[in-house]
């Protein structure tokens, strides 16, 4: 549904579910510092209403009335949670997704784009992974509720376009990290735990312990540069087909790397220790971002010795008030 202001300026009211976290608050940040005329931006949380109730959702389309919707919101946890309760992360995930896609069925929106994950891959596969593969065989048993309700997304953007010419579309993150993350130690992801643990080691003057070998590679994302690259998608790339939003498969990192990063960042200056004893998890799951550098073949990436120092310093400028 396309609006116009008095001077023939495209009016565009974007919704954004999910817009309290680590990547809706990063979106919010670009933004503010990168405004485009005629956009207005609305970071929804739990507090504007529960999204996995019908009403609810179509209480808050019918207040906003978007013409664009970036959502991130869902049913997430750790590896304890998924196993425990797959139904939960299966149906709330997918009551969730349906009540968004259909309201911006009803609502006319003029593109929704929304957010998947690395996790909800083939367990069995091939590396590096792209996005033909998201449907070549089963999830890992661990994550299968919340996997399958997220591929679902994919499976209902191709739909949605067909039957009723939707321009919906989704995106797929490696793993991200920035400001306003979970630092929580037992639950948060690689970098932010790693963050919080030297925090810990340099207050209490003990060795910085990293839980396993420190060999596993992985691609990270500095938060600020996804948020950039997501509204791209929402302006300009329009096809059903996901999208992968990664660094190069050059720029993937061993965690020893990301931990001195993290310690050197930290000013941190004490002993630095792998617990061999402690699992490695997979070694790597590598992304190939070939049709993002199709489209952005300049795009330059925040370095990762750089998205760290700034991660680290607003944890511990924020250290009281954040997620930990």
């Amino acid at each position: 549904m396309t609006k116009h202001d008095m001077n023939g300026t495209i009016k565009s009211t974007i919704l954004v579910t999910g817009g309290s976290g680590l990547v809706g608050q990063a979106i919010k940040s670009y933004t503010e510092t990168n405004p485009k005329d005629g956009e207005t931006w609305i970071f929804l949380s739990s507090k504007d209403g529960d999204l996995r109730a019908r009403a609810d959702t179509d209480a808050i389309f019918d207040k906003f009335q978007p013409t664009h919707v970036i959502h991130l919101a869902a049913k997430v946890g750790g590896l304890f949670a998924n196993l425990k309760y797959k139904v939960e992360f299966y149906r709330e995930n997918t009551l969730i997704n349906d009540n968004i896609m259909e309201n911006c069925r009803l609502h006319k929106v003029t593109k929704l784009v929304s957010m998947l994950s690395t996790c909800i891959f083939p367990d069995k596969t091939s590396y590096p992974i792209d996005e033909t593969m998201l449907h070549d065989g089963p999830p890992h048993p661990s994550n299968e509720g919340y996997a399958y309700a997220k591929r679902l997304i994919d499976t209902m953007n191709r739909a949605y376009a067909e039957e009723y010419g939707c321009n919906f579309t989704s995106i797929i993150p490696t793993n991200i990290y920035g400001p306003n993350d979970n630092f929580s130690i037992q639950n948060g992801h690689v970098i932010p735990g790693l963050i919080h643990k030297c925090y810990r080691a340099k207050k209490d003057n003990t060795p910085f312990t990293i839980w396993g070998s420190g060999t596993p590679l992985r691609q990270f994302i500095y938060s600020l540069d996804l948020a950039e690259l997501t509204v791209w998608v929402m302006r300009d790339y329009h096809s059903p087909d996901p999208i992968t939003l990664s660094v190069d498969e050059s720029a993937e990192v061993p965690i020893k790397d990301v931990a001195l990063a993290v310690a050197k960042a930290m000013k941190f200056e004490g002993e630095v220790v792998f617990d061999t004893d402690k699992a490695d998890g997979q070694f790597k799951k590598t992304a190939c971002n070939k049709k993002l550098r199709g489209l952005r073949p300049d795009y330059k990436f925040t370095s990762m010795e750089e998205g760290v120092q700034k991660a680290v310093d607003w944890f511990v400028e924020n250290y009281e008030t954040c997620r930990k």
